[in-house]
């Protein structure tokens, strides 16, 4: 996995490393009540958190960017 786009608020945001599925699981543990932050990644180039205050009614649009292979995204 090369990296997974986030939209969100209509702005564009990026996550390295990480696999979409632990994403997806962090939006919905937020959304349970746990941590209600998401740390992503602000802009191309030099890295800089930004944080996302993930709420009911708020959309969020995770999108792998595949590298060498397809993500997994199977439940």
């Amino acid at each position: 996995m090369k990296r997974i786009d986030i939209e969100y608020g209509g702005r564009a945001f990026s996550m390295g490393g990480k696999d979409p599925r632990s994403v997806m699981a962090q939006i919905d543990a937020a959304l349970d009540g746990g941590d209600h932050w998401l740390r992503v990644n602000d802009g191309e180039g030099a890295r800089r958190d930004v944080f996302l205050l993930i709420t009911p009614g708020t959309p969020v649009v995770v999108a792998p960017i595949p590298g060498d292979e397809p993500p997994d995204v199977s439940a």
